[in-house]
């Protein structure tokens, strides 16, 4: 529990360690930093042979991102028994993470600008940050490299850029992806508006 605190105190807005901690203890598991992953920022696993539970944050989130996803993370945990009979991000994993949300949602823990949204996020949360535009928007500000990184949100319908060193054009905005066509094979993709770009075109 001690290299968890240890981790935490690195990682967590100072006021938020001891009840993080804490979940810890309610809810055991394992907990592991990994390197950054391009498709989840975090993730909750069960092995039913040892009976362990392991829950995941990368570590190159800022602190409250990172404190967020954690949650997130302990909310499938602490609803595991449920997982046979319910979506993983269902009503029952809904109320949870709301619950163990609530305790947080305090100014001394986040930031005006992120508090707003996220209280707002989570009268009814999504699967992931990134369902959430604007809060996914306000949390990138925090990142240490926000001001050099250029995102598919900030650029116009038309433009041409450069992801995954590939070719795109920006073709349409939907809620949280944008269409955008790959200029060599000409299909049309699903990208999310928040994803950082290797530039324009």
């Amino acid at each position: 529990m001690q290299q968890l605190r240890s981790i935490l105190s690195e990682k967590l807005p100072e006021s938020a360690v001891d009840y993080c901690t804490q979940l810890c203890v309610d809810y055991p598991f394992d907990f592991i930093l990994r390197k950054q992953r391009v498709t989840k920022l975090g993730d909750y696993r069960y092995d039913p042979i040892g009976r362990n539970h392991t829950i995941t944050v990368n570590e190159n989130l800022n602190k409250y991102q990172f404190l967020i996803t954690y949650v997130h993370e302990v909310a499938h945990r602490a609803v595991h028994q449920h997982r046979n009979v319910q979506k993983p991000h269902g009503i029952i994993w809904k109320q949870k993470f709301q619950s163990l949300m609530l305790p947080l949602l305090r100014p001394d823990i986040f930031p005006d600008d992120v508090l707003r949204i996220l209280a707002r996020h989570m009268k009814s949360p999504k699967a992931s940050v990134g369902g959430d535009p604007k809060l996914a928007k306000v949390l990138s500000t925090y990142d240490e490299n926000s001001a050099d990184e250029l995102r598919l949100d900030d650029i116009k319908v038309g433009e041409e850029f450069s992801f995954r060193n590939r070719a795109f054009r920006k073709l349409e905005v939907k809620r949280t992806r944008a269409v955008c066509l790959d200029i060599q094979n000409g299909k049309r993709y699903f990208i999310p508006l928040m994803v950082t770009l290797d530039g324009l075109s």
